[in-house]
């Protein structure tokens, strides 16, 4: 039986999520920050699940590594694209490759643009898309590895392929939201509906406008319509 959770950080607006197998009592742990350590091992211990991977949607260069922390209280392997150049990294995945923890599958999808080594995360009727697309917006693109014209390539032509219903559950989100779908978003996200792949590198190369996603909603600007 598959059991989702999803943990918000109010310090940084970010989630954690939870997937497992009650069965198999086997999990996989996405974006898991050392802030939110405690509770996710508090989750494993009242599930009684052993956490197989700790997964990361992206890693910037110099960042702190909050995975490690988890990493070392869990005993379970990190997994991240083998691109992000991550200190603690065991597993390097890339875009095709599966996660199998009890008889539960998440299919890894390469997402780049936001840095070079975005992934994405598919399990059942939900996709996890950490910065490379978020509710009504999308991760910066002005960051060492960011490039404008992938991220628009991995979101229309990867993730806006995925069946309408299919859940959205991304990296971030300012104003509290917590789920979206990929209809909703190939509708209405103010980066990409009704863009050409040129009209969104533009967009995202304005200074005005490029660091929107990172920023709370009274300091966003507004995307043009």
């Amino acid at each position: 039986m598959g059991h989702f959770r999803q943990l918000f950080d109010p310090t940084t607006s970010a989630y954690t999520y939870l997937l497992a197998d009650l069965e198999a009592r086997e999990a996989v742990v996405i974006d898991g920050a050392s802030r939110q350590a405690a509770t996710v091992l508090a989750w494993l211990d009242e599930l009684d699940l052993a956490l197989r991977y700790v997964t990361l949607t992206h890693f910037h260069a110099g960042e702190r590594d909050e995975t490690a922390d988890l990493r070392r209280r869990s005993g379970a392997a990190v997994a991240a694209a083998a691109t992000t150049g991550l200190p603690w990294l065991d597993v390097g995945l890339r875009h095709g490759d599966t996660l199998v923890f009890g008889n539960q599958v998440a299919h890894v999808l390469g997402t780049p643009g936001h840095t070079r080594g975005c992934l994405s995360f598919l399990w059942q009727d939900r996709v996890f898309t950490g910065d490379a697309l978020l509710i009504g917006s999308c991760g910066r693109t002005d960051l060492p590895g960011g490039d404008a014209g992938t991220l628009y390539d991995s979101v229309v032509r990867r993730l806006f392929l995925l069946p309408g219903e299919t859940l959205v559950y991304p990296g971030h989100d300012h104003r509290g939201r917590t789920v979206s779908t990929i209809a909703e978003e190939r509708e209405h996200n103010a980066c990409f509906a009704g863009r050409s792949r040129d009209e969104f590198i533009t967009l995202m190369s304005a200074p005005a406008l490029r660091h929107a996603a990172a920023a709370p909603p009274d300091q966003r600007a507004r995307s043009p319509s």
